[in-house]
């Protein structure tokens, strides 16, 4: 934003103190002033006392040294105050200086304040915390990008290896082509709406509408339950009404991500998902578990960042685009709710998603 040119905080703070000065040492030199002048002074001189006016006193005697006071404490004034001022702002000259190096580029800078708390230092530690979310976030998209282009990329090689295949090789069998191909591209139209998603999830572009997450649950499951079937999984859906406030669609999407990601991520067979949805005094909850192999504290955690796949389902139909949790929790960020991950005692995953609770219905 363009500005005119103005003074600077340090010197409207050192005229000010200044000023202050000026005006206090002002009052007092007329306060003593008043004095003299309603009790007048005696003069001695040669010939003994006499009494002069006090005007005449005044004028000769106490306004020259007033008015060397009053220079005094004027230079006083702007040399102190100009110390003070510098002294009271370098932490926001700091504060000035970390922000450009932002701007700049230069996101791992941190101011870093010493002392006690005070008004400068909270600022510092706000500006620190958002340094640090914005070094993370930037970090984030920069991976999400790499990963994104070398997901894109990969079809598409694929496609081109297999037309250049097909041009050097006249008796290639077309029909095998065009089903390898058909299905390099159903995975590039997977991944692009996936993307399409993720997107207008981040963006929060969706009108709000009140949302019961049991029934969400229900028509997930009933979606996925010839998958679950083809693979020996067994489904239950069970828990109480929970009203939360949100889009239809993007919490479909969620829960249905969440129950395929069960699913694909479980044991070979006889494996068991359990999809259950509860109200607690603030929020709402669903929560999907499942059968599977063992997990670590510090594998799960991961399991929610983009393009992150298990081993066990790579190399299978179902290995989805490496997308799924990421996009539930967008989703659930998205609508101010979290997404809470945690490995089973027993093995498999405990995926949460708590959701605000949506105000009691006042409609006819």
């Amino acid at each position: 934003m363009d500005r005119p040119p103005g003074l600077s905080v340090r010197l409207k703070l050192t005229l000010s103190y200044a000023g202050f000065l000026m005006l206090a040492g002002a009052l007092l030199l007329v306060a003593v002033g008043v004095f003299l002048l309603r009790q007048g002074w005696l003069q001695t001189n040669e010939a003994g006392a006499v009494r002069v006016t006090p005007g005449t006193l005044f004028v000769r005697g106490f306004a020259p040294t007033a008015a060397a006071v009053m220079v005094f404490l004027l230079v006083f004034g702007l040399l102190g105050g100009w110390f003070l001022a510098g002294r009271m702002l370098a932490p926001l000259t700091q504060i000035t200086h970390a922000t450009r190096m932002a701007t700049d580029g230069s996101l791992s800078h941190r101011i870093r304040l010493p002392g006690r708390a005070d008004e400068f230092r909270e600022l510092a530690d706000a500006f620190d915390m958002m340094f640090a979310r914005l070094e993370a976030h930037v970090a984030e998209q920069r991976r999400f990008a790499t990963n994104a282009s070398h997901e894109l990329r990969t079809p598409l090689a694929i496609s081109k290896a297999l037309l250049d295949v097909a041009r050097t090789d006249p008796d290639q069998d077309t029909g095998e082509l065009v089903d390898r191909l058909r299905a390099v591209n159903a995975r590039a139209i997977d991944l692009t709406e996936a993307l399409l998603l993720l997107s207008r999830a981040e963006q929060r572009s969706f009108t709000r509408e009140r949302v019961d997450l049991s029934l969400v649950a229900e028509e997930a499951t009933e979606t996925l339950l010839p998958l679950a079937e083809g693979q020996g999984i067994t489904v239950e859906t069970y828990g109480d009404i929970a009203p939360t406030s949100g889009s239809p669609a993007l919490l479909l999407q969620l829960t249905t991500n969440l129950v395929q990601n069960a699913i694909v991520h479980n044991l070979p067979d006889h494996g068991n998902v359990w999809v259950h949805t509860g109200v607690r005094p603030r929020t709402v909850v669903l929560t999907v578990e499942n059968t599977g192999e063992l997990l670590t504290p510090q594998d799960v955690p991961t399991l929610a960042e983009p393009f992150r796949r298990g081993t066990e389902r790579v190399h299978t139909d179902q290995a989805g685009v490496g997308l799924g949790l990421a996009i539930v929790d967008t989703i659930a960020q998205a609508h101010d709710g979290t997404l809470t991950l945690a490995p089973r005692s027993t093995g498999g995953l405990r995926v949460t998603v708590e959701l605000p609770l949506a105000p009691p219905y006042t409609g006819r």
